[in-house]
């Protein structure tokens, strides 16, 4: 009854109040006698009408920045996915994808297009919001700083960065000597073209370097602390350095820019003295997300966006006053880490690609349409690999590193990056670079940058060690080893049950190593030892209270699926047990690229559906990562779907086949490790037809005699299936379940699905 009392309350209420409308509406209309209201004729179409009003509302500026920022997100995620696939820094594939959508592609083959999507008119919109991207980008730069580290190895690397600024800052002066008649802007003077020639070339891209460090996992080793030390010293003295030469090209002369850099000076100090004390007492009293309120995130944006007008105004640039207000803030992991997370993914993810799209407008490559002027960028080139790679190298060299882990420091100090361009757009904003020089030093950042990887691999492979590899090989040959992968403490704690309970009575001839992945784009140098610690704890414990010791490893990856594999692999493991992500979309092409996380349907399998294909879990709750682990890898997979795995004393293995005859060897650890009691289920009749499965079963029965009991039923109790703590079946089998739609399907414990 109170269901159809409101239904009738809302359309009495619907229609008496439209009624009242309608009258006002009819009486209004006759007011309009002797105003001279004329009604609008239009000779067009009431189609062509809305035809005009789609094409007005489409060129509405609001309209056109939307779109041009849904184009440049998606387009950006793209590039920097394929990138991060073929081993680099996503960070390039997004300065390509700006130099896609601006004149040096999309504008030179699809002119129309491009006007269309990006109008002159419309491009002072993109560059402002692309300021506040970077304004925020540099506040994390600031806050990603460990200040610690300097003071622990400032010795090395005071020496070491400063050689890597010096050297090349001198190598880029020399060269704008040469260069300066023939590309230097009418009216500006050789110390300002000089000056950002120099600066440009010293620049080392802090963040880039520290997420290459954590990838190649030599971040907790002595090489990696100093490359990190070196880099953030190096950012600190450039962005110094690079606001004095703003200051000069802004002020005219040196002596005049004193002034400038007078005033920068008392700014340093007031933010180090008095705003950092202040902000210390703030940050500790709201260290946790539930003290963390809205008027404090205020106070906060508040300093960074008055640190930012302040260097503005004096004249050294808002992003060296976005860079201190981030370097100020409070020491605390948990703060930072907490404020990192508020900031970071509007601005990585939504207005930073605006940044690189912007610089991408304004890089036409198409101006570099003679050979004299790709030499010069050939010899630009030169003298900041020369300059930066060497100086770092020799200095290292110096202060004691080996060749190996000077070259290293060399080459990862020449990795220029995002950091590269925000100079340059400053240079060109000041009029100090041309266009034609503009697109040479873009140039320039994406090889240096490009290049750090194979770089890399080319000195690890000049001085490879391998007797010590083999050595180590050896020593751990006889060991059956098991790796565990998770993404999740609960999903690691299942696979530690499940591992603990195939080796616990091998009497030291197994090893369990635990490994937790994590991709590089959501860690920062400053808490990836906490980050670690915290991923590992919980299993920590586990592995206490089942007396099983782990080998735990960490690695940050660009690509956790094909990594997994790859340890795996290159370890000569016995077993990998990994557990499967329940949402078909996760891992998905599209998934990676938007970064969404959302259930939706998958474009592989929707791919799969139109094209005839049917994949091999296409029915299965697996998920495109899962697939990708068990097609590369060489060694045995389980994968474990998760029922709240506890204990293992209750086993059950259905065979459907003669290939499932391996499962029984796991059968026969877990019956001498855990007691387990076996139910093998002979399905379709297989083990009665077959010698040898015959002869493995009678073997268990009389070693561990009531272990092992073997049944021929065609059909099994949901009951039975209830008391089971587990279920082992092979990947070919459980497909068969699948594509059949078996009702064991819901039924079923726990299950590791295993490859052969």
């Amino acid at each position: 009854m109170k269901k159809y009392k409101n239904s009738i309350f809302y359309i009495s209420t619907i229609g008496v109040f439209s009624a009242i409308i309608y009258w006002i509406v009819v009486v209004g209309s006759q007011l309009e006698e002797g105003r001279s209201v004329v009604e609008a004729v239009s000779e067009r179409s009431q189609w062509e009408e809305f035809i005009l009003s789609m094409q007005h509302n489409l060129g509405h500026p609001l309209a056109i920045l939307l779109a041009q920022i849904i184009t440049i997100v998606l387009v950006a995620r793209l590039f920097g996915w394929v990138f991060g696939k073929i081993g680099q820094p996503t960070v390039i594939g997004e300065i390509i994808a700006g130099i896609v959508l601006g004149p040096s592609f999309l504008g030179l083959y699809c002119p129309e297009f491009a006007s269309a999507l990006f109008p002159s008119q419309s491009l002072g919109n993109l560059q402002f919001l692309s300021q506040i991207g970077l304004i925020l980008f540099m506040f994390v730069i600031g806050m990603e700083l460990d200040l610690n580290v300097l003071k622990n190895k400032a010795h090395e690397a005071v020496v070491i960065s400063h050689a890597s600024i010096i050297f090349p800052f001198t190598l880029g002066l020399g060269l704008a000597y040469f260069i300066y008649s023939s590309f230097a802007p009418e009216g500006v003077g050789f110390i300002a073209f000089g000056l950002f020639l120099g600066i440009s070339m010293s620049i080392t891209a802090f963040p880039v370097l520290a997420r290459i460090v954590q990838e190649r996992g030599i971040h907790k080793t002595r090489l990696g602390t100093i490359v990190i030390t070196c880099a953030a010293a190096d950012d600190i003295t450039a962005w110094c350095i690079l606001a004095v030469v703003i200051a000069i090209v802004k002020a005219g002369s040196f002596l005049s820019s004193l002034y400038i850099i007078g005033l920068a000076i008392i700014y340093v100090v007031f933010m180090i003295k008095v705003v950092r004390p202040f902000l210390k007492r703030v940050g500790d009293l709201h260290a946790s997300r539930e003290k963390l309120s809205k008027a404090v995130v205020a106070i906060f944006f508040l300093v960074l966006i008055l640190s930012s007008y302040i260097t503005e105004v004096i004249g050294i640039h808002a992003l060296f006053g976005a860079f201190m207000a981030g370097a100020i803030m409070p020491e605390n992991n948990k703060f930072r880490n907490l404020f990192i997370q508020k900031v970071e993914d509007v601005a990585l993810v939504l207005l930073l690609p605006l940044f690189f799209v912007f610089t991408g407008l304004r890089t036409e490559i198409g101006l570099l349409n003679d050979p004299y002027l790709w030499e010069m960028t050939g010899m630009i080139i030169l003298v900041a690999v020369a300059g930066k790679f060497l100086g770092s190298a020799l200095a290292a060299k110096f202060v004691g590193q080996n060749w190996k882990d000077s070259l290293t420091i060399g080459a990862l100090m020449n990795t220029r990056g995002l950091m590269e361009l925000v100079v340059l757009n400053i240079g060109y904003d000041l009029g100090v670079l041309t266009p034609e020089v503009f697109a040479m030093m873009v140039i320039m950042a994406l090889v240096t940058t490009f290049m750090t990887g194979p770089a890399l691999d080319l000195i690890n492979w000049i001085f490879k060690n391998k007797p010590q590899a083999e050595h180590q090989e050896i020593s751990l040959s006889n060991k059956f080893k098991v790796l565990i992968s998770f993404a999740n403490p609960k999903g690691g704690r299942s696979l530690l049950r499940l591992a603990n309970g195939l080796v616990k009575k091998l009497n030291g001839n197994a090893s369990v190593t635990a490994m937790h992945l994590s991709l590089s784009t959501e860690l920062h140098a400053y808490n990836i030892d906490e980050y670690e610690k915290e991923s590992f704890l919980e299993l920590e414990e586990e592995s206490e209270q089942l007396n099983q010791p782990i080998v735990t490893l960490f690695k940050v990856s660009n690509d956790i699926d094909s990594d997994i594999v790859e340890v795996a692999n290159k370890g000569d493991y016995d077993l990998l047990l990994i557990g499967v992500g329940q949402s078909i979309f996760e891992g998905s092409l599209l998934g990676k690229i938007l970064g969404f996380t959302t259930k939706i349907i998958n474009p592989d399998r929707l791919l799969d559906q139109v094209t005839g294909r049917k994949g091999l879990f296409e029915n299965s709750p697996f998920d495109e990562r899962t697939r990708l682990i068990v097609s590369k890898s060489a060694v045995p997979v389980g994968v474990l779907l998760d029922k709240d795995l506890e204990r293992l004393d209750y086993v059950f293995i259905p065979i459907f086949s003669e290939e499932d005859a391996f499962l029984i060897r796991y059968a026969l650890k877990l019956i001498n490790s855990s007691k387990s009691q076996v139910v093998i289920l002979d399905a379709t009749g297989q083990v009665k037809k077959n010698l040898h499965m015959k002869e493995s079963i009678r073997s268990i029965e009389q070693n561990a005699p009531h272990h092992i009991s073997l049944l021929n039923e065609k059909k099994i109790d949901k009951q039975f299936l209830k008391t089971q703590d587990i279920m082992l079946i092979s990947f070919d089998s459980w497909k068969k379940l699948v594509d059949t739609k078996s009702l064991w399907l819901s039924d079923v414990p726990s299950t590791l699905i295993l490859t052969k």
